[in-house]
């Protein structure tokens, strides 16, 4: 199965579902700055991703914005960075 690299940014207004959604998205991918990850993310684990994030939201006022990059062998991602140096996802274990 091909991954493919997304990135995940999120409008939370809930202190509680923030740090929910936070610690979710850690065992997916790679913090990159406040309230944006970046995730490498197989179909199955990209499935896995999107219904919990959606049981953790609150629909009326919550959003959040999973952006596909595409492939990650061909994905050409491009940043701006300013500041602190910008860093790709890595892959790192999954522990079940």
């Amino acid at each position: 199965m091909a991954e493919r690299l997304y990135l995940v940014a999120y409008d939370i207004r809930s202190a509680r579902r923030w740090r929910r959604l936070y610690r979710l998205l850690q065992g997916y991918g790679s913090w990159v700055q406040l309230s944006v990850f970046q995730c490498r993310l197989s179909p199955q684990r990209h499935a896995e991703l999107s219904g919990a994030m959606d049981t953790l939201i609150d629909h009326r006022e919550d959003q959040v914005l999973l952006v596909d990059l595409g492939p990650v062998e061909t994905a050409q991602v491009k940043f701006a960075s300013f500041g602190r140096r910008y860093r790709e996802a890595e892959v790192n274990p999954v522990v079940l």
